[in-house]
Parts: structure tokens; C-alpha cells; sequence
């Protein structure tokens, strides 16, 4: 589907063509550096070619009249009426941007936002990681605050789109999907400290590899609890620390050699261990990064398996389904890395495969994954894209 087609669609769906102009926000992958970002730490994520595609016109009634081709859920709604109800479902992610947005704007300037028909279509596997509500979020950023004669840097959408998530959603996550989403580039990716937002675009030359995405198709009715838990685990381990290092704010603020130092005042395990992936995790982002900037995909790949296991062990949010995909990725020639993305509890693992083992990897993976588990996986063979963005005409849509 481009451009043309969209327009299409969104005709279908209100009755007119005219004045649409269309946008594009990406999907997300993490390739090292999970459940860091709640903790200050660093992220090493990277935007996809796969993502959500918005075609959108004004209005001048004050109405916004929400629709997606992925979703039967239609919405319209006032200006005046922002708040969050359960039963609009995904309508409550650009709900929450637009509500944003007027906040952003200020009692006056926000009288530009004068309502809009929106028409969304996505390619994202929804509920597998690979970040389609922040996608969403994006893309209705900078599609309304375009209409709307909004030059709002990039930046400031991402930080918008994560409040929107935080405060109108509910969903108290960290900037990482946003940020990657908005402000991804083509072959790289981004190594970011969240709590300060430092980041700097590393390029990944994986050149006769392929990214392959491995969806567990395991529900994930664990993820929002235990994500709970392991934030309320390191938010212990900080107090703890405090104690003897009271300028620390969040475990990113640790190396190793504080680790080491301040270690003894975790007297409970649990904790202990959960702290422990989090500043060794960091570590791992770090010298991800150096090992790229070399072009060793090799030892990112071990990297990537390091990160797995501290996940598996320390942090404890696999569980069999992740473990077992990552156990029989592990074992194929070709396979240099592979780890999961995401919150974990089900979900997905990313995985570094030679362009002529790929066929091999989805067959025996998925075969060795189904005798031990009873469940079907599904392969996304994914490239590094580009951040939110207006369409052009001759853009064509990646497809899974």
C-alpha cells in the first residue's frame, strides 16, 4: 500500500479524497539494553521498515474522527472530549497525543486544532515488542501538529508522545520506544541514556546478515505485572544503595566499580540480582556500541547472547517460550546473536542470521520450537529504517 492507495482507502472510509496528506511513524526493535531505560541506563534500539500509516485531513468543526483498516473500532469525538475510556481501545493512544498536543500549544495557539479526519493502517504484529502503540502515537503527532501549522521538533513529539502513554493511557513506560520511533535513521541505530536523552546514531553495517524477528505467539498475561515488580525491585535496590552513595538517583548512574563497592548493602537476593542486570546490562550497551563502531558483528552477536542469559537469570522475564527460541536460534550455524526484545513474558527475540542459513534458522527453529512448546513462531525478516515522517507519493510500504 502507498500513498495512493491510502488515499484510497481513507476515501472508502469518509466519503472524500480531497485534501489528504499522508505519514508514516516506524516500529521499533531493541537490540540490547532491556528494562534499562525505567532505570536511567542505556538502550541500543533501532526503527524498522514495518509501522503505521496515517492519511489525514482537516476539519473545521472541532471533530476528530478516528478509523484503522487493522481494527474495527471506529471514534469520533469533540475536542472537548479527551478523556480516556476503555472501550475505545487503541483510540485512546491518539486521543492522548491530540490531548497533549493542545496542552503543548497553550489556551491560544491550541485553537488551531480545529479537528481532522484520520484513516490509520499498520503492519506491526501487534502485541509482540515491537513498540506499535508508540508508532501510533508518533504518527498522530506529527500528522495533527502538521495540519495544525505546527513546526514541533521531532524531539518534543517524542517526549509529547510518551506523556501521552504515561498520563492519558496509563502505561508508565520509558522514552525508549518513542524515541527510537521518532527519531530513527536508516542503518543505525541508537545508543540513548534515557534519563538525560543523550544519544548518537551508530551505524550497523550487517552487511550478508539478516535481522530476523522470532514471535513466540505466546500470550504475555505476565508482562504488566511482573514489569511492575521489577520497576518496584530496582526502585528497592536504589534506596538501598542511597544509603552509601546518596547522590545516586537511578542504577544508571552506577558502573560496575560502584557495583562492586556498594553490592554488600543488598542483603536481599532478589534485589541483588535484579540490580545487577541492570548495571551489567549497561555495560553490555556500551560496549555494543564499540563493537560496532569496529564493524564486529561478531562479538556484538555474543553480546547479545550475554544479555539473554543476565535476562534469563538475573532479571528473570523469559520464561520457556523465549528460552526455548533463543536455546535452538543459538544452535544454528549461521546464527551469531540472538536475545529477546521487548518486556519479555512472551513476545519476541531478535536474532543476527547469515542471509544463507536464514531459510534454516525459521525450519529448525520453528520446528524444535513447536515439538517443545506446542506453539507456531513467526519470522519477520526486518531492515533498519527510518523515523516519523510525511509520505511522498512514490513510497512504497515494507512488508514483513
Amino acid at each position: 500500500m502507498d500513498a495512493t492507495e491510502l488515499r484510497k482507502k481513507f476515501a472508502e472510509s469518509y466519503g472524500y479524497e480531497e485534501g489528504v496528506r499522508t505519514f508514516f511513524a516506524p516500529g521499533r526493535v531493541n537490540f540490547i539494553g532491556e528494562h534499562t531505560d525505567y532505570n536511567g541506563g542505556y538502550v541500543l534500539p533501532a526503527a524498522l521498515t514495518v509501522g503505521t500509516w496515517a492519511a489525514v485531513s482537516t476539519r473545521d468543526d472541532g471533530v476528530y474522527r478516528f478509523c484503522s483498516t487493522n481494527f474495527g473500532t471506529r471514534l469520533e469525538c469533540s475536542v472537548h472530549e479527551l478523556v480516556y475510556k476503555k472501550e475505545d481501545d487503541w483510540a485512546n493512544y491518539p486521543k492522548g497525543v491530540l490531548s497533549e498536543l493542545i496542552q503543548f500549544a497553550g489556551p491560544d495557539k491550541s485553537k488551531r486544532y480545529l479537528g481532522a479526519d484520520i484513516l490509520y493502517h499498520g503492519n506491526i504484529p501487534n502485541g509482540v515488542g515491537l513498540s506499535s502503540s508508540a508508532s501510533i502515537e508518533l504518527v498522530t503527532g506529527l500528522a495533527l501538529s502538521e495540519l495544525a501549522g505546527f513546526d514541533i521538533p521531532m524531539i518534543e513529539l517524542v517526549k509529547l508522545a510518551q506523556r501521552a502513554e504515561n498520563n492519558f493511557v496509563g502505561v508508565n513506560c520509558g522514552i525508549m520506544d518513542q524515541f527510537a520511533v521518532g527519531m530513527g535513521k536508516e542503518g543505525q541505530a541508537l545508543a540513548l541514556k534515557c534519563d538525560t536523552l543523550a544519544y548518537r546514531y551508530i551505524p550497523v553495517k550487517s552487511y550478508g546478515y539478516k535481522i530476523v524477528i522470532t514471535n513466540t505467539n505466546k500470550r504475555r498475561e505476565l508482562a504488566d505485572s511482573k514489569y511492575n515488580e521489577r520497576r518496584s525491585e530496582c526502585e528497592q535496590g536504589v534506596e538501598l544503595i542511597k544509603k552509601v552513595m546518596p547522590h545516586v538517583q537511578a542504577l544508571g548512574d552506577l558502573d560496575l566499580e560502584d557495583w562492586e563497592r556498594v553490592r554488600h548493602v543488598i542483603k536481599d537476593h532478589v534485589i541483588s540480582r535484579r540490580v545487577e542486570h541492570v548495571i551489567t546490562e549497561n555495560e553490555r550497551v556500551l560496549a555494543a556500541v564499540k563493537v560496532l563502531e569496529a564493524n564486529n558483528l561478531t562479538e556484538f552477536g555474543a553480546l547479545m547472547i550475554a544479555s539473554h542469559e543476565s535476562l534469563r537469570d538475573l532479571y528473570e522475564v523469559t520464561g520457556i517460550e523465549l528460552d526455548t527460541i533463543f536455546e535452538e536460534a543459538s544452535k544454528i550455524d549461521g546464527c551469531i546473536g540472538t536475545c529477546m526484545t521487548g518486556a519479555g513474558f512472551g513476545g519476541c527475540t531478535v536474532s543476527l542470521v547469515k542471509e544463507e542459513a536464514v531459510a534454516d534458522f525459521k525450519e529448525t527453529v520453528a520446528e524444535n520450537y513447536t515439538r517443545k512448546t506446542g506453539l507456531v513462531p513467526a519470522f519477520y525478516i526486518c531492515e533498519i529504517g527510518g523515523g516519523a515522517k510525511e509520505m511522498q507519493e512514490v513510497e512504497k510500504q515494507s512488508q514483513l
